[in-house]
């Protein structure tokens, strides 16, 4: 099948830079928003409030209707992880064949614990869900900087013809089967830049933030292991190629949330300021995931600790570094 019509759901700055991406790879694309003022101003303008400076190309249509988005061969779900589901009951009803639907948030939805596919099948019965993430910050792939990811779907062959539906010379998908695989890596970088962050924010060095990403990694690597992930894909771009990005970049807004922890500021006044740090909501679902599988995440549960006040920055800071002495692994 051609998919020469994609939607892409979420007006934010991920959606409308996966629209730039998908019109520069000769697509026709529908860009929904849910907020008519802000629709209006991005058709008007052709330029997002997010990715200001950055024209929004000619072959990228905007919208605020969902039974106009529908229309498409393939859609984008672009939204905050947390807002996916009620995004999707909202299109079902315009939904009339079978199209694939690619989550592009990077989180677990809390309550039910479901990834984003998940969330996604529960909602939409006549979607094929898939799963797209990797390391690309808004504003590269807007700017049509060299970027590649990985596409995940339950059919190689699908996966293969979506990639290269979405892929340019700048924007290169790569595509895999091994969608729990890159869903785990999506959702526990996200919690892992935050104690990154967290490690800059407090002025603790380099060696420090080297020490965190590589340990942070092999939390992320236990529990990929648990939920049935390949190594394969741990060790690829949506793994260990997305920790390294957001680990180490304040365009992370992950990473930037716990560097604003890490001065000393109240988390839940950091969210509510922006609402932009998808890590903040993950931390305690990814951790109660890890325990039921019995899979030790110390970093992971100490960002937890830290977001719900159990725990000062400091009181996890001196807990990680007295944990006893033990082989890498």
């Amino acid at each position: 099948m051609a998919f020469d019509r994609i939607a892409v759901l979420g007006g934010g700055s991920w959606g409308t830079a996966l629209a730039q991406a998908a019109a520069r790879a000769g697509r026709s694309v529908t860009l929904w928003a849910r907020d008519g003022a802000a629709a209006e101003r991005i058709a008007a303008t052709r330029e997002s409030p997010k990715l200001k400076g950055i024209r929004l190309d000619t072959g990228v249509a905007v919208t605020t209707s969902l039974a106009e988005a529908a229309r498409a061969d393939a859609i984008l779900l672009a939204v905050p992880a947390q807002a996916s589901r009620g995004v999707c009951e909202n299109l079902s009803a315009h939904l009339s064949t079978q199209i694939p639907v690619i989550a592009c948030a990077k989180g677990i939805e809390r309550g039910t614990r479901k990834f984003m596919t998940e969330v996604i099948a529960d909602v939409l019965p006549k979607a094929i869900p898939a799963i797209l993430s990797g390391p690309g910050f808004a504003g590269d792939v807007a700017r049509g900087l060299p970027t590649a990811v990985t596409l995940a779907a339950p059919d190689e062959h699908l996966a293969s013809n979506l990639a290269r539906a979405l892929g340019s010379a700048t924007f290169r998908p790569y595509h895999s089967t091994d969608i729990r695989g890159v869903e785990i890596g999506g959702a526990a970088k996200n919690v892992l830049a935050i104690a990154a962050g967290i490690v800059s924010g407090r002025g603790l060095g380099a060696s420090a933030a080297a020490a965190l990403t590589t340990r942070g990694f092999a939390e992320l690597v236990r529990f990929g292991r648990a939920c049935g992930a390949q190594a394969e894909t741990l060790m690829g771009l949506s793994g260990l190629g997305d920790l390294i990005l957001t680990c180490s970049s304040v365009q992370s807004r992950n990473f930037t949330f716990g560097m604003n922890v890490g001065m000393g500021y109240a988390p839940d006044a950091i969210q509510n300021s922006t609402g932009l740090a998808e890590g903040y909501y993950t931390a305690s679902v990814l951790v109660e995931m890890a325990k039921e599988r019995e899979v030790e995440m110390p970093i992971a549960a100490a960002v937890a600790e830290v977001l719900s006040g159990r725990v000062s920055v400091d009181g996890a800071i001196d807990a990680l570094l007295t944990r006893p002495f033990r082989a890498e692994g």
